[in-house]
C-alpha cells in the first residue's frame, strides 16, 4: 500500500475550553475508512506522523474548532511500520482499527464526504448559536460600554478579559466578536479599521496591545478634574459617590485613606467643619456622615451661600430680602419678570452708559412760516 488518507479535526478538549486537533480516521485507496478509538485520537499520541512536512501545513490550515482536513500521506518507513502490519492491515499502538461503513468513497472525493458534510452542518449550526447566545452573554458583563472618554482603558480592557474568562470566551475570535458589542458607537470606526487590518482571525493580543495604545489617556486634563471636583449642588452623597468613582478610574491602587481625604476637601466648608476625621476608617463612614447633613445644603439655600459668600459681584448680604420682589428696571424695559436685587441689575447698568441726550422740540415748518408772517403785518 503506498498512501494512505488521514483526516484531521480541530475538536473540544477535556475541559471543554480549549481545543486540540485530532486524527479522526484513516482511509485507503480503496474506499475503506478506519476509525481512531477517542483515547487515541490526539495528535500528541502519533509521533511519527506529526513530524511529516505534510502534517505541519494541516495544522496551519485549521483555525477554529471543528474544521477538517483530509490530506494523502505516503507510507515509508516507520510511518509504514505505526499503521500498517506485515499484512498491510491498518493499524495503531498494537490494536487494528475499526472499519466504518461509508456511502461514498473518501478515495474518490476528500472534500465532499459524509464526515466532512456532517462536520460542515455541524460547524454551521454551532457559529449560528454562539453568534445568538455571545451578545445574550455580554448583556450580562459587570461592564460598561467603552467610549473614547473613558479615562483608563488599561483597567478596562482588564475587567473585559475577566468578564471573558468568568464566562468561559477563551477563544481569540470570540473575545473579538464580544469587544464589538461592548464599544460605544463612536469606536466602532476604529473597530472596523482593525478588522480590515487584522481580520478576526489575529491573535487577542494584538487587538489589545492596539487598543491600550490607541485610547490610553497620556494626558493630565481627567487627573485634574478628578482632583479638583468639588460639590456644587443636588445631594452630597451623589458627589461623594460619583468623586470616589472618578477616583479609581483614575488609579484603582489608591489607598483607601487618600480616597477619603480627596473627598471630603471637596465637600462645603460647613460641612466639612462638623466631620470627625478620626471616625473615617472606610468610604461607606464618610457616606454615613454626609447623608446626615443633607439639610444644610438644600439647592436653594446653598446656591445662595455659593453666590454670595465670596461677594465677588459687590453684592450685600442685606440684599437677600430683595430676591423676593422683581426687578423693577427688568420690568420696565419689558425684559420680563426677574427676581435679584436691582443694584446688581445689568441693564441697569447698561442705561448709566448710554450718552445723555438734550430734548429738542421739533416744530412744523407751516408753524413757523404762519409766525413769520403776523411778524411782518405788526411792522
Amino acid at each position: 500500500m503506498e498512501k494512505l488518507c488521514f483526516e484531521f479535526t480541530v475538536l473540544p478538549a477535556s475541559d471543554g475550553k480549549s481545543s486540540i486537533c485530532c486524527l479522526t480516521s484513516i482511509a485507503t485507496i480503496g474506499g475503506k475508512v478506519y476509525a481512531l478509538p477517542e483515547e487515541l485520537q490526539s495528535v500528541s499520541h502519533h509521533k511519527e506522523l506529526i513530524k511529516t512536512t505534510v502534517f505541519n501545513k494541516v495544522k496551519n490550515s485549521l483555525k477554529k474548532r471543528y474544521q477538517t482536513r483530509r490530506v494523502w500521506i505516503s507510507m515509508n518507513g516507520d510511518l509504514k511500520k505505526t499503521y500498517l502490519d506485515e499484512d498491510e492491515n491498518l493499524q495503531f499502538e498494537d490494536q487494528y482499527l475499526e472499519e466504518v461503513q461509508v456511502k461514498t468513497a473518501v478515495a474518490q472525493d476528500t472534500q465532499t464526504g459524509v464526515f466532512e458534510k456532517l462536520f460542515e452542518q455541524l460547524v454551521q449550526n454551532t457559529q449560528e448559536s454562539t453568534q445568538q447566545n455571545l451578545k445574550q452573554i455580554t448583556e450580562k458583563f459587570l461592564i460598561e460600554k467603552f467610549t473614547s472618554k473613558n479615562p483608563n482603558a488599561n483597567r478596562w480592557i482588564d475587567t473585559f478579559e475577566k468578564e471573558c474568562t468568568r464566562f468561559s470566551i477563551t477563544e481569540d475570535d470570540k473575545k473579538i466578536e464580544a469587544l464589538r458589542l461592548l464599544m460605544d458607537k463612536c469606536c466602532t470606526d476604529w473597530y472596523n479599521s482593525m478588522i480590515i487590518k487584522y481580520t478576526i482571525d489575529s491573535d487577542w493580543t494584538t487587538w489589545k496591545n492596539i487598543f491600550c495604545e490607541t485610547f490610553t489617556n497620556k494626558g493630565w486634563t481627567q487627573i485634574s478634574y478628578a482632583l479638583s471636583f468639588k460639590y456644587r449642588d443636588g445631594l452630597l452623597l451623589d458627589y461623594a459617590i460619583k468623586k470616589e468613582k472618578m477616583l479609581l478610574e483614575m488609579r484603582n491602587s489608591i489607598d483607601t485613606g487618600t480616597i477619603i481625604d480627596l473627598i471630603a476637601v471637596g465637600l462645603p466648608e460647613h460641612v466639612l467643619n462638623r466631620i470627625d476625621r478620626e471616625t473615617l476608617k472606610d468610604t461607606v463612614d464618610l457616606f454615613n456622615e454626609v447623608r446626615k447633613f443633607e439639610y444644610l445644603v438644600n439647592k436653594r439655600s446653598y446656591s445662595f451661600y455659593r453666590k454670595h459668600s465670596g461677594n465677588s459681584k459687590g453684592y450685600n448680604i442685606n440684599d437677600r430680602n430683595e430676591e423676593k420682589n422683581s426687578c423693577k428696571i427688568c420690568e420696565k424695559l419689558n425684559k420680563g419678570i426677574r427676581y435679584h436685587p436691582e443694584s446688581a441689575c445689568w441693564y441697569r447698568t447698561k442705561e448709566e452708559e448710554k450718552p445723555k441726550v438734550k430734548n429738542i422740540r421739533h416744530v412744523n415748518n407751516s408753524v413757523i412760516e404762519a409766525q413769520l408772517n403776523e411778524a411782518e403785518q405788526k411792522n
